[in-house]
């Protein structure tokens, strides 16, 4: 059995999100409505390194937080009846801090939590890890659309 539950091929069938933009690798444990844990590679090769900074290169803590969102997207397409119909949009971040700089070479350990869920609307806490030291964390709301709401090709 292997020490994952969900690979990138996986990934690509849950997510929208394609590179540059696709932030989340692997998924190691999901349970329905609850829970997820994702993990990050980060290389060097990354994109935003070429600007972010390029002298130090440092992971933009925004795209921490995206790939936070992104394990929570996941995380809701194996809790809903109906994801194919659905579209998550990334709605707030509430009090988000930044811990430790990610670098070229780490592997983020992504932790998100369903808190609640009311009508469309979907509470999480995240939390980013690198070999145990916390990196990111913060609150998110989600909101749900149908795919017939929006007028997107």
């Amino acid at each position: 059995m292997p020490a994952f539950l969900h690979d990138i091929e996986d990934i690509l069938r849950f997510l929208p999100h394609r590179y540059p933009f696709l932030l989340v690798d692997r998924v190691l444990a999901l349970e329905k409505a609850a829970s997820i844990s994702a993990l990050k590679n980060v290389t060097y090769n990354e994109e935003f390194f070429q600007g972010h900074f390029p002298q130090i290169r440092i992971m933009p803590g925004v795209l921490i937080i995206e790939s936070l969102a992104q394990a929570g997207g996941i995380l809701l397409y194996h809790s809903l009846p109906d994801p194919a119909e659905k579209i998550v949009l990334f709605g707030k971040i509430d009090g988000a801090k930044f811990r430790r700089p990610v670098v070229p070479g780490d592997q983020i350990l992504l932790e998100v939590k369903l808190l609640k869920s009311r009508a469309r609307f979907y509470h999480f806490y995240g939390k980013a890890t690198v070999d145990g030291d916390l990196a990111v964390e913060g609150f998110m709301l989600a909101s749900l659309l149908d795919r017939g709401e929006l007028n997107v090709r």
